[in-house]
C-alpha cells in the first residue's frame, strides 16, 4: 500500500490517499495526454503561477492581448463539415479569449449544495481553486477573466495558457486552469483543462462536437479510463504518479451565438443528477 505525501493538511492527505486506494499507478511518460502541472502544497492562486514559472524557467505574461485558450480551433481536428458549421463568434472567443468580458449566474441543486459548502470550507477558499459560489446567483455577476501565458524566454514559445477567473465584486478566485488540447489513446482530439491542487491536479478532458445551430458542445461523459472525463492525478510520498477516473462526475458545456452575442450553459452532474448549472453571457470588451 502506497501513501500520500505526509507533510500537508490532513484533508488533502485523506483525499490523495483515497485516489491512491481507488485509482491506478501510472507511468507519466506513457500518459502524456493526461499529464499536466501539479499544484504546490502552500499555494495555488497567482502565487502558484509565479513559483511554477520559476521552477520551469519560464517568464510570465500577465498582459497578453488577443490571446486565446486555443491558438487555432483547427487544432480540435473537427471534420470539414463540422468546422464549417461552427459559429464564427465561438471560434473568435476561443482564439481571442482575452478580448472578451464574461458575466455568469449559478444555480445549485439543493440536494448537493451542502457538499459544495463543505468542499469550499475544507479546500477551495484555502487553496484559491475550484472556489464556486455556494449561493445561487440569479442576476448575472461579472467575472474578471484573465489570460496568463507562461513563455519560454529563448524560443518565445507559449508553453502554458492559464485562464484565471475571479468575481469582480469580491475578488474571489473561482477557477485557475491551464487550457489546451490533447489526443486520447483512441486518437480523438479533446479540450483539456488542468486545475492544479496540492501535490496534484484535477483534469477535465472534453470531447468536441458541433450542434445544429453552430454551437460548440464540449462533453466529458466518457465511460472508462482513457476516455474524455474527469481525472484526479497526484504524486505519492515516493514520487510515483497515481490517477483516478471519476466516471460518475460529468461536465457539459454548450456555447453558441444568439442575438446579443455569445451565451454558454455549463452543467455539472454527479450520478446523472444535476449538481449545479452555470449560464454565461460573453461579449467583446469595449
Amino acid at each position: 500500500m502506497r501513501f500520500a505525501y505526509p507533510m500537508q493538511k490532513i484533508q488533502d492527505w485523506f483525499t490523495q490517499q483515497w485516489v491512491i486506494f481507488r485509482g491506478r499507478k501510472i507511468n507519466p511518460d506513457e500518459f502524456l495526454w493526461l499529464i499536466g502541472p501539479f499544484g504546490l502544497l502552500d499555494s495555488i492562486g497567482k502565487d502558484f503561477i509565479e513559483k511554477f514559472a520559476a521552477s520551469e524557467n519560464l517568464s510570465v505574461d500577465y498582459h497578453t492581448s488577443s490571446q486565446g485558450l486555443i491558438p487555432s480551433m483547427k487544432q480540435l481536428n473537427l471534420s470539414e463539415d463540422e468546422f464549417s458549421q461552427l459559429s464564427k463568434q465561438v471560434i473568435s472567443f476561443y482564439e481571442n479569449t482575452a478580448d472578451y468580458d464574461l458575466n455568469f449566474s449559478v444555480k445549485w441543486n439543493p440536494f448537493f449544495k451542502v457538499f459544495g459548502v463543505l468542499i469550499t470550507k475544507l479546500f477551495s477558499v484555502r487553496i484559491n481553486q475550484l472556489n464556486i459560489p455556494t449561493e445561487n446567483i440569479k442576476d448575472t455577476e461579472s467575472l474578471e477573466s484573465e489570460i496568463i501565458t507562461l513563455i519560454d524566454p529563448d524560443s518565445k514559445e507559449v508553453k502554458y495558457t492559464i485562464w484565471f477567473r475571479s468575481i469582480k465584486s469580491s475578488g474571489q478566485v473561482v477557477y485557475s486552469g491551464i487550457y489546451g488540447v490533447c489526443t486520447l489513446p483512441s486518437g480523438q482530439t479533446c479540450v483539456k483543462a488542468v486545475f492544479p491542487l496540492p501535490n496534484g491536479n484535477a483534469t477535465v478532458i472534453m470531447s468536441p462536437t458541433v450542434g445544429k445551430n453552430g454551437e460548440l458542445i464540449l462533453d466529458s461523459s466518457g465511460k472508462k479510463f482513457g476516455d474524455a472525463g474527469f481525472y484526479f492525478l497526484l504524486k505519492d510520498s515516493k514520487g510515483d504518479y497515481w490517477s483516478q477516473f471519476i466516471k460518475s462526475f460529468r461536465d457539459k458545456l454548450i456555447i453558441g451565438e444568439d442575438d446579443d452575442g455569445i451565451s454558454a450553459e455549463q452543467t455539472l452532474t454527479l450520478w446523472n443528477k444535476m449538481v449545479l448549472k452555470f449560464n454565461y453571457r460573453i461579449k467583446v470588451k469595449k
